[in-house]
């Protein structure tokens, strides 16, 4: 599509092939000073004709079940097969590692998913569903090169769409080069950490707004997954910090000066998304805290009524117990009005203490 007539680069998009979702989804952005080119692939061997282009290149591969293919793209691009090893074993930390003519770091992201678990209520006569927020943890690969930039995600979907507009429409940022767009990717993961973290907040709002008021267990445990979804962010915001710091020391990739502000700024947030999963994680113990303080509270209260009334039904149970005996020359036994007295009296004992109890205001 042209967009000279609003003053912006002339920017071409182009789709080939039908996407195979099942697979791999493999797309291409190509780019200089002057254009953008994307392209949406659906083999790798269509990426034989970008090798010997002038301009650079993001490539970009959602899914990783094609191995072969993924193994094909390596030999091409002359990734170490430790590297691709590495892209393929989504379950280990995220770690970087210097190689002959790339860089090569892996990321943890965090994307958050809307579901609806579909519940039957005990009066319900149809199925009701209660919409809920699922935390999926997603491992990004980057093969940082001179010219080209390839991206490996395990799972479909990303939060790259600001970067692939900013790379569309705006000049400055193709000048950068690969370098800045790999900053521009894991800034833009960064910001997904952020957001996860703004609405943890108000989740953690509302369990301290209910934290004096609920006895349901239930609490607790939606205390205890989000305290799980903290230590998920934690894992991924750690390791990325540190080998953010092994990048800026090794002084091979990153190292422009124009990118300086830009990486501390990077570091900045890194940072403070560390310290705010530290203070949610002691917000949620205190939560805790208070919300087990209440029901020990209420737990106290229930066990000193119990209490009280067990020991009013002492003595009664004491009479009842002695005038409950069938012996035949037991005094009392042929009054008239011997029942009735007993129960009277049993009632009257039971007044006294009640007042006694309340004069020594122990309920």
């Amino acid at each position: 599509m042209a967009l000279s007539n609003s003053g912006l680069p002339a920017v071409e998009a182009v789709y080939v092939g039908d996407r195979t979702a099942q697979d791999m989804d493999l797309s291409v952005i190509c780019f200089d000073e002057q254009s953008a080119h994307l392209e949406r692939l659906s083999t790798i061997d269509e990426l034989l004709r970008y090798q010997d282009d002038s301009k650079l290149s993001w490539i970009n591969i959602s899914g990783l079940k094609d191995i072969d293919a993924i193994k094909k793209l390596g030999q091409m691009y002359h990734i170490h097969p430790l590297s691709i090893e590495d892209i393929l074993h989504t379950e280990q930390q995220p770690k970087v590692e210097f190689f002959d003519g790339y860089l090569f770091l892996s990321i943890k992201t965090i994307q958050r998913e809307k579901k609806f678990h579909h519940y039957r209520g005990k009066k319900a006569k149809k199925e009701q569903a209660n919409e809920v927020d699922e935390f999926l943890i997603d491992q990004i690969s980057m093969v940082i090169m001179d010219k080209v930039l390839i991206t490996f995600q395990e799972i479909p979907g990303d939060s790259f769409d600001r970067v692939r507009k900013q790379i569309v429409y705006t000049s400055t940022f193709r000048k950068m080069g690969t370098d800045y767009l790999a900053y521009a990717l894991i800034d833009a993961i960064v910001d997904e950490y952020s957001l996860t973290l703004n609405h943890l907040e108000d989740d953690i709002e509302d369990f301290e707004n209910r934290a004096d008021k609920t006895n349901d267990y239930k609490f607790i445990e939606e205390i205890q997954d989000t305290k799980k979804y903290l230590l998920k962010i934690k894992r991924a915001v750690s390791p990325l910090k540190g080998n953010m710091q092994v990048i800026v020391r090794h002084g091979q990739f990153l190292q422009t000066d124009a990118l300086k502000p830009f990486l501390q700024d990077l570091a900045e947030n890194l940072n403070n998304a560390i310290v705010t999963v530290d203070h949610y994680h002691e917000w949620l113990s205190n939560i805790m805290a208070v919300n087990l303080s209440v029901l020990s509270h209420q737990m106290n209260r229930v066990m000193k009524v119990l209490a009280i009334i067990s020991t009013i039904f002492i003595p009664l149970t004491f009479i009842a117990g002695i005038y409950g005996m069938n012996f035949e020359y037991m005094p009392e036994l042929k009054l008239a009005f011997g029942y009735p007295l007993i129960l009277g009296g049993m009632g009257l004992l039971a007044l006294i203490m009640v007042i006694f109890f309340k004069i020594r205001k122990w309920f």
